[in-house]
C-alpha cells in the first residue's frame, strides 16, 4: 500500500440500487482517489473540462485531459490512482454498472 501526503477526493453517492451506483467525485486541485479496483464494468461523465493523472500498478502512470459531458466507459478490473492536476477543482460522475442476474423464467 502506498501512502501519500495528497488530499482525499470527496466522492457523494447518488444512486445506489441492484443495477447501478452513481457517484459525483470531488476533487480540490491535487486531490486523489486513493488505490482502488473497479468490480463492475463503469462510466465517467467529466463535469468540467480539466486533467487527471492514472497511477497504475507497476509503478506506471498516464495524463488524461478530460472534456466536459464527454463520457468514457471501463470494464471491471481496472485498478488505479486518480490525481487531480487540473490546477483548479474538478468533479465527476461515475457511473457503476451492476451485473444482473439471468432474466426470469416466463410463467408455464
Amino acid at each position: 500500500m502506498t501512502f501519500t501526503c495528497r488530499p482525499p477526493a470527496d466522492p457523494q453517492v447518488l444512486i445506489d440500487n441492484d443495477k447501478v451506483k452513481v457517484t459525483q467525485w470531488n476533487f480540490t486541485d491535487g486531490a486523489e482517489t486513493g488505490w482502488h479496483r473497479h468490480g463492475w464494468d463503469y462510466v465517467v461523465v467529466p463535469l468540467a473540462d480539466g486533467k487527471l493523472i492514472a497511477e497504475l500498478p507497476g509503478g506506471t502512470s498516464g495524463e488524461y485531459e478530460m472534456k466536459t459531458h464527454e463520457p468514457y466507459f471501463r470494464q471491471e478490473g481496472v485498478e488505479h490512482n486518480i490525481i487531480n492536476i487540473s490546477g483548479r477543482d474538478f468533479a465527476f460522475i461515475e457511473i457503476e454498472i451492476k451485473p444482473q442476474g439471468p432474466p426470469p423464467k416466463p410463467a408455464a
